[in-house]
């Protein structure tokens, strides 16, 4: 194991130092037509991911490239690297930028660190429901934020619906902001952290094989996930509470380096789009299914769950407003023109 480890590692260092160099690596280059009855030229791309093989994200990523293989006569060939096997997330978007990787999945919350603006879906609230953030992913705020990201060198293949983000905790029910006061919470980001600093609490940066430890071991009071990642992770064995405020809608990136893509068969370009447009859709409808399982599924297995009222919702979004205000410090005028065509959406 540690030896095929080694071994991906120097494969991948060695892809990056190709790309700086101005040079595409040996399997991600298209070759040349060879005539191919199907019409698709050779290519193999890899694509890395971090999720946990069983989520929808990436049972949805395992089946676009499936289905891209199999639709190509083998010709398209996409190699799977899943749950951080060759990549870690903090690693994921510099080896896509440098083409040291051809694709990968990670989160908008991690790319809003090179395209601020796409920082759109840690907003608190942004988007109420998950039809609304299917709406808004179909027209214009999806276009400005493709447009931001291949300024940057990346296109976008697909938007992967993670799910909203929700609050577990071990000491007391959080049935409003002040309820958060004085409380250590682990965050997934800097927008989210704003939030819940004007909640009253602190935010503590953990990666998410750590939660679990930390909550078990009362370093930190409480954790924002979804609730598919705290069924797959066990917060029920280490935290009481669960509250639903449905602050934000967590979306997870199929993102290519822009280079890699523009280099593409046209052929080639429309398979991996027309797919991915469908994987997309089935991730969406399947995001909201798992929502609502594994919110159950946690009440089964002993949390206390709080559902918060919607008439309650402005009362939260109001005292979320710093967060949203760094949003749109952060992302200028752009961001500000995503926040109205959310808000616009009926």
């Amino acid at each position: 194991m540690r030896k095929r480890a080694l071994f991906v590692g120097a494969l991948l260092t060695a892809s990056i130092l190709l790309s700086a160099c101005g040079k595409s690596s040996s399997t991600a280059e298209p070759q040349p037509n060879k005539g191919e009855e199907n019409g698709y030229e050779p290519v193999t791309i890899r694509l890395a991911y971090n999720l946990p093989q069983d989520h929808h994200i990436s049972i949805g990523v395992e089946n676009f490239a499936k289905t891209v293989t199999e639709k190509s006569g083998g010709k398209v060939k996409i190699q799977v690297y899943p749950a951080g096997q060759l990549l870690s997330d903090k690693e994921m978007n510099q080896a896509i930028l440098t083409g040291g990787v051809e694709m990968g999945v990670n989160s908008s919350t991690l790319w809003a660190s090179t395209v601020p603006a796409m920082g759109i879906f840690d907003v608190p609230y942004a988007f109420p429901n998950h039809e609304t953030a299917g709406k808004a992913l179909s027209g214009e705020l999806r276009e400005k934020l493709n447009k931001a990201m291949e300024e940057k060198g990346v296109k976008v293949l697909m938007y992967a619906d993670y799910g909203y983000a929700q609050f577990a905790n071990n000491v007391r029910p959080l049935k409003s902001p002040e309820d958060f006061k004085g409380l250590k919470i682990r965050s997934i980001g800097d927008i989210p952290s704003e939030m819940i600093k004007a909640y009253g609490a602190s935010p503590v940066f953990l990666g998410a094989g750590e939660v679990y430890t930390a909550l078990q071991r009362k370093t930190i009071d409480g954790a924002t996930s979804g609730t598919t990642a705290m069924l797959q992770r066990h917060y029920d064995e280490v935290a009481k509470y669960l509250t639903i405020n449905n602050y934000s809608y967590l979306e997870f990136i199929l993102a290519v380096n822009k280079n890699f893509w523009d280099r593409l068969p046209e052929k080639t370009k429309h398979l991996l789009t027309e797919t991915a447009q469908q994987t997309e859709q089935w991730i969406r409808a399947k995001a909201k299914e798992e929502d609502e399982r594994t919110a159950k599924e946690l009440a089964e297995k002993g949390m206390e769950v709080y559902v918060v009222p919607e008439s309650d919702l402005p009362k939260w979004k109001k005292a979320a407003q710093p967060a949203r205000e760094v949003y749109i410090e952060r992302a200028g005028d752009l961001g500000k023109e995503l926040l109205d065509i959310v808000e616009n959406i009926q």
